[in-house]
């Protein structure tokens, strides 16, 4: 075989990895954007190896920083950096697939039959083992990430501002900024933070669909979408927040029932938030609405991260941009540990899940178990406790 064959016949298999591996992601990793990072940190950096520790934190800095899903962008990012371009498409898209079709299902079934499937016990086994694939996670990257005392005040400054509901952008561009400063003048550190409160776990089953107000094109569908995927920064509630600017205020295609029942399907299904947007779409236009809103929100992530992804080492080799990259990469750790404590609150409700996540935690750390197991094992746990109730 010769070189350019191997080469060839290397990729294609790159290519393949990428594709199994972000398409079974995609079915199990309940529980929003920081579990989504968990997920991906256990596979490709303690798992298969496809990068370091100190790589990984580089992308989640750099899709932290782009507007669009955070845990979207970096899988484009992974794929990317293991398999090249067909990598950035295929990581994306086997990432994104399967959630949009899960939403399809239920959006289907709640225009059809006016509800949605019944979840919640389901998600009360989910979400403790969640809890533990994130700080499994947090403790590996933070190892790697917080290389200074100055780098762990950073770290601390953004927990605190991140509780008190500091932006998360602010968050990502102070501890950028403040790192870079420490950096350049050595003898004056910083202490200062800024957050986001990150991730929201809607778990009620929704109320009955209601016909929209008024009738939307799909080219009208495919610009809102596109617009809010190009500028949005944050959670399901800034996205909530953005929607519902749009679509109920000032374009009167939803109600504001409908509005709240599609950003709960896009939160409680595995995969990305961002898959409201199928939900709506197949509300107002059918099978096409949904393919339509779907392209039109997650587009910009990918032209985004096709445009910055080659940037990222070359920031790295520059010793000014690799101190802001450091600042920004403990904040968004931050940003996950905050995610983590709120998530933790409303998931550890009794003795079950806290065994739940007690033991997910042990299997993991000892063991190194694959998390979609523990997903898996837990979501049975549910739906057993469920049967038995």
């Amino acid at each position: 075989m010769t070189e350019t064959a191997a080469s060839a016949s290397e990729r294609a298999h790159a290519a393949r990895d990428v594709a199994f591996f972000f398409l079974r992601l995609g079915l199990t990793a309940f529980g929003g954007p920081a579990a989504h990072i968990a997920m991906m940190e256990q596979e490709v950096v303690r798992r298969r190896a496809w990068l370091s520790r100190e790589e990984f934190l580089d992308l989640l800095g750099a899709a932290n920083l782009i507007p669009g899903p955070s845990s979207t962008e970096l899988a484009i990012f992974i794929g990317y950096r293991h398999a090249g371009w067909a990598g950035l498409l295929l990581g994306g898209a086997c990432f994104i697939l399967p959630a949009t079709l899960i939403v399809l299902g239920c959006a289907w079934a709640y225009v059809r039959f006016g509800a949605l499937p019944q979840i919640a016990s389901l998600l009360y086994g989910v979400k403790p083992v969640v809890i533990a694939i994130v700080l499994q996670a947090l403790l590996g990257l933070g190892r790697a990430a917080v290389k200074s005392w100055m780098l762990g005040a950073v770290t601390f400054g953004a927990m605190v501002a991140s509780f008190a509901g500091v932006d998360a952008l602010v968050v990502l561009a102070a501890g950028g900024t403040l790192a870079m400063i420490a950096k350049a003048v050595p003898e004056r550190g910083g202490l200062r933070g800024v957050a986001v409160p990150a991730l929201s776990t809607l778990g009620s089953a929704a109320t009955p669909a209601a016909a929209a107000v008024a009738s939307a094109s799909l080219l009208g569908l495919f610009m809102v979408f596109l617009k809010v995927g190009a500028v949005l920064f944050g959670s399901g509630y800034v996205l909530l927040a953005f929607l519902r600017a749009d679509l109920v205020d000032h374009r009167h295609w939803l109600t504001e029932s409908q509005l709240l029942d599609a950003v709960a399907v896009g939160q409680v299904t595995p995969g990305p938030v961002f898959t409201t947007a199928t939900f709506i779409g197949y509300v107002l236009h059918g099978a096409t609405g949904a393919l339509v809103a779907t392209l039109g929100i997650f587009l910009p992530s990918f032209v985004l991260v096709a445009v910055s992804g080659p940037l990222v080492r070359r920031l790295r080799r520059s010793r000014t941009a690799g101190a802001f990259l450091d600042g920004v990469n403990v904040a968004s750790l931050a940003l996950m540990a905050t995610v983590t404590w709120h998530l933790g609150r409303s998931a550890l409700t009794d003795l079950l899940t806290v065994a739940i996540a007690g033991s997910s935690a042990l299997l993991l750390l000892k063991f190194r178990l694959n998390s979609a197991w523990l997903v898996l094992a837990g979501a049975l746990v549910g739906v057993g406790r469920w049967w038995l109730q």
